[in-house]
């Protein structure tokens, strides 16, 4: 067991992403396992083996939870957890690659396989699972995205995109598809302007902005993809342009949607740390827009003591643009006087 899987599991835990036996596979396929008929002894078995996988997490995310929680209190941590965890799913491991061998062509075993395997750090042997999942059914959107996932670790980026963006060819209305593609955009930038033969950063971004804004629709509820979407517009700058009055009006108009899109998480926080963290946003971006007043009354709404330190140097940010802002209406208008 190293410690890659430790890492690996420890996030698991930490989001909650096991909750219902066919997430085993929709955490990372993007899609929940078909409707089987519960007669055939295939599907069955196969249910029985998933609900092996999801008992086996749910009490290794109980053991890693536990192990935090000691560690939060002084203590040392258990020496012995790594080799439990690798004790505990080392029957889920077998009992899959049995299953496989008794139904090598079952692809919906080969995509929770591989997803098992990947939640281990085990991104070759994931990988030949999801190929043959591929392979054995090329009209599965899961196994495509599930192959981009590691193309995008592993190289060459380029793949990642080709294997996404079929993905999406296959199921348009899949938001986590979308959202994949916008993520290796923004941060693959160099490889996403060779690709889709993009100018410069700022085609980059709009395209990323693109695909997380059809994220967002197909998804409307998810908070932490509006938030990504929101601060998208932080790295946005207007088109070039020579005429001033075109160029204020296009730095407007990106304040505008930046707003309307933090309002928008606002509106789906799911609880006031959440909406708070909003607020911190528009705070700043108000301040870097020269609107003081709006910014200060955004902090005001921030109470929780998560955010003391960060609204606080916010705070400060602010004071010290409203009194460079005054210095400059100041030297501006005795430069007027000098002219006259």
């Amino acid at each position: 067991m190293n410690e890659l899987l430790i890492g690996l599991l420890s996030a698991l835990m930490a989001t909650n992403q096991v909750t219902a036996i066919s997430n085993v596979v929709a955490r990372t396929t993007g899609i929940q396992l078909p409707v089987t008929d519960p007669t055939d002894p295939v599907a069955r078995e196969f249910r029985a083996l998933m609900e092996k996988d999801e008992a086996a997490h749910d009490e290794v995310d109980a053991w890693i939870k536990q192990d935090m929680a000691d560690l939060e209190q002084g203590g040392v941590g258990s020496a012995t957890l790594p080799l439990r965890i690798e004790q505990r799913l080392k029957p889920v491991q077998d009992a899959y690659e049995e299953f496989i061998l008794r139904h090598p062509r079952h692809v919906g075993a080969r995509l929770a396989y591989g997803s098992f395997l990947n939640d281990q750090g085990k991104e070759t042997e994931a990988l030949e699972q999801w190929e043959k999942a591929r392979e054995l059914d090329p009209k599965n959107p899961a196994a495509w995205n599930n192959l981009a996932d590691i193309y995008s670790h592993r190289g060459p980026v380029t793949k990642a995109f080709e294997y996404l963006e079929k993905a999406i060819e296959l199921n348009p209305a899949q938001s986590v598809y979308h959202q994949n593609l916008g993520i290796l955009v923004s941060i693959f930038r160099k490889d996403a302007k060779e690709y889709y033969a993009l100018a410069d950063d700022q085609q980059v971004f709009r395209r990323a902005l693109k695909h997380y804004r059809k994220a967002l629709e197909l998804n409307p509820s998810d908070y932490p993809l509006a938030t990504d979407v929101a601060q998208l517009y932080y790295q946005l700058e207007p088109e070039p342009t020579l005429d001033p009055a075109a160029r204020i009006a296009a730095e407007q108009k990106l304040f505008e949607e930046a707003i309307v899109a933090w309002r928008y998480a606002e509106k789906i926080a799911r609880d006031d740390l959440e909406r708070e963290g909003v607020y911190v946003h528009l705070a700043r971006l108000c301040g870097n827009k020269g609107r003081f007043a709006e910014a200060r009354e955004h902090l005001r709404r921030v109470k929780h003591p998560q955010y003391e330190v960060m609204a606080k140097r916010l705070a400060r940010s602010i004071d010290e643009k409203e009194r460079a802002a005054a210095i400059r209406r100041v030297e501006s208008a005795n430069a007027a006087q000098e002219k006259e």
